[in-house]
């Protein structure tokens, strides 16, 4: 998009004197409060109906966080002392709803970006939007802030499309359990959501076939009573990363046994070596591998192509199913949206890695693309904040831009709210 020009007069065009923050998840809430304790306004946009909302409307029932609560906390906010070690999913939103009214966040709820782009002329950032809210929004900053879990990842699987056996759908609208009793169900995936899915079917009396189609490192969640997660980011201030990995890998072999044994293969590089340079999490365990030990839960090993009844496996095997599930993660959307940025990648993450990933040119900044949970998006956010703080209160005037737009936005909108 060029300048406010005649062909948008119909829209509400509005500038925004702070950033414009695009998603009201932990990330785009984590940032907004860090910027109001600097005295900076912000505007958040949410596409869905309330904060939170992956976990509000994406996620299944018997979710908790696989970390301890201090390790999920946001800037300035702890968990309350009442809460478990690992809080619960309504627990957890609990947390987001309370971090949001005690900032005094409010997103405008129901917009959805369909463009953001930056206008030489305006000198800032065209944020065009469609909902609710509809109309043009121009900052100097833009936060994005919709992560790297914003959009369902669905694979190609050969003949999908012609299963008729029973529902195929994503974890996203996985629920309970209790939808599927007695049911045969392939789950595709064997990360934290596929085990715990699966678990969730085993203890629902369905029949879980979990297919693992690359080696995957199982955990302990805990050592001798300890996190294994904080045991592993203690011992990182001590020992080469190499170290730590031998020892969660010893571990894993003295409290969980053998993997392949099981059908799951560990990879050669190690948990930590992995997640750092793949992003890939390693499986905290909560109960589905000895459900998997048992059989209850069985392995199987790569997807050929589905039938109309079930599917193929790459071993020559064939299963008919009731119900297929999708434990194939999430992907990241900025590439829909965001135009003109060398910020990000085709697949939407920051070109540069942690922890330097975080801003962009031309007030552009990304927050919640780490690859390194809420411990991760907490750094962004705090240096993006400060960044922005430190331009905003230099500032004298709203904006500087070129006076030839000055007429074309004499109606643009000061306060978005009164």
């Amino acid at each position: 998009m060029g300048s406010c020009g005649e062909e948008e007069t119909e829209l509400k065009c509005t500038w925004v004197h702070g950033p414009i923050i695009v998603g009201a998840g932990p990330s785009g809430l984590a940032v907004a409060a860090s910027l109001s304790e600097s005295g900076v306004p912000s505007l958040v946009l949410e596409r869905s109906d309330c904060v939170a909302s992956l976990w509000q409307h994406r996620t299944y029932d018997r979710l908790k966080l696989h970390l301890p609560r201090q390790f999920c906390e946001l800037p300035m906010m702890g968990f309350p002392e009442s809460f478990p070690k690992y809080p619960s999913k309504l627990q957890f939103i609990q947390y987001m709803e309370s971090y949001a009214s005690r900032f005094g966040i409010r997103p405008l709820f129901r917009c959805a970006v369909s463009e953001a782009r930056y206008d030489e002329g305006l000198g800032g950032w065209r944020v065009a939007v469609e909902g609710e809210g509809e109309g043009v929004y121009v900052s100097r900053w833009l936060v994005v802030a919709t992560g790297e879990n914003c959009e369902a990842a669905v694979p190609e699987l050969q003949g999908l499309e012609r299963f008729c056996g029973g529902s195929v759908l994503h974890t996203s609208d996985y629920k309970t359990g209790a939808n599927f009793e007695a049911k045969k169900v392939m789950v595709v995936g064997c990360g934290n959501s596929g085990m715990e899915v699966s678990l969730d079917l085993c203890r629902h009396n369905a029949r879980p076939y979990m297919v693992v189609r690359n080696s995957v490192h199982v955990l302990p969640r805990e050592i001798f009573g300890m996190s294994t997660f904080g045991v592993a980011m203690a011992l990182l201030k001590w020992l080469p990363l190499k170290a730590v990995d031998k020892f969660l890998l010893a571990m894993a072999q003295l409290i969980l046994g053998d993997m392949n044994r099981h059908g799951l293969r560990r990879p050669k590089t190690g948990p930590l070596e992995l997640k750092n340079s793949t992003g890939k999490t390693p499986v905290l365990d909560v109960g589905a591998l000895a459900q998997i030990k048992s059989g209850k839960i069985k392995v199987v090993e790569g997807v050929k192509e589905i039938t109309k009844r079930g599917a193929k496996f790459v071993d020559g095997k064939e299963e008919d199913f009731d119900a297929i599930i999708l434990a194939t993660g999430y992907k990241s959307n900025v590439p829909s949206w965001l135009k003109g940025s060398e910020l990000f990648t085709k697949e939407g993450m920051p070109k540069t890695q942690f922890p330097n990933g975080w801003k962009g040119e031309k007030g552009l900044y990304s927050v919640g693309f780490t690859r390194r949970g809420l411990l991760g998006t907490c750094s962004d956010a705090l240096n993006i904040a400060k960044d922005i703080s430190q331009q905003y209160l230099k500032m004298t005037t709203p904006t500087t831009m070129d006076p030839k737009c000055q007429n074309q936005l004499s109606h643009l909108v000061l306060h978005l709210r009164p």
